[in-house]
């Protein structure tokens, strides 16, 4: 016999947290690489939060007594043709998860998973934010793709303050980074 399908399905999405995370760290150094110090900073930041959304699921199935398989997961790309390319993987990547997150709602919900669903809630508002502020950055990037260091420009007028969301997000397993 086994799992349950919604724990099943919520450590898949564990490993989709970790693959995102990845990816963003591969964005992150490409961009540190070519010396766009704030595009890599936002990046950087980005795959911790992703990293982060992982280790609160899993502290979710902790807390819910499921079983829990930390994954391996696939290479990130590493390689852009330009400034506008890692930008517009993020945004159809953080599009991806918010799909994942909605289709997991359902199926809390169609399996009368309260707990699981209420959890979730939480994901589908970052993930409205996330999508958000992405396709603004992948805007000023894709306008500014001449000129990167408009977008430099753009993120150290537009960084800083903090997300609302974050003050009431689940915990994360090992604390929250």
């Amino acid at each position: 016999m086994g799992m349950a399908p919604f724990p099943e399905r919520l450590n898949e999405q564990v490993a989709h947290e970790f693959a995102a995370s990845q990816q963003y760290v591969a964005i992150a150094v490409w961009f540190d690489a070519e010396t766009l110090p704030l595009l890599a900073a936002h990046f950087y930041r980005q795959a911790l939060e992703e990293r982060n959304h992982a280790m609160m699921m899993v502290q979710y199935l902790l807390d819910a007594d499921a079983a829990v398989a930390i994954p391996g997961v696939e290479a990130p790309q590493t390689e852009f043709a330009d400034v506008v390319a890692p930008v517009a993987l993020a945004l159809d990547q953080e599009k991806r998860v918010t799909a994942q997150i909605a289709d997991l709602v359902k199926l809390a919900r169609e399996e009368g998973e309260l707990v699981g669903e209420q959890f979730l809630h939480w994901f589908l508002q970052e993930q409205r934010e996330e999508v958000s502020s992405m396709s603004a950055l992948l805007h000023v990037v894709e306008r500014s793709r001449d000129n990167v260091m408009l977008v430099e420009d753009f993120l150290a007028r537009e960084s800083g303050g903090e997300n609302p969301l974050e003050a009431g997000a689940p915990p994360a397993a090992g604390g929250a980074l």
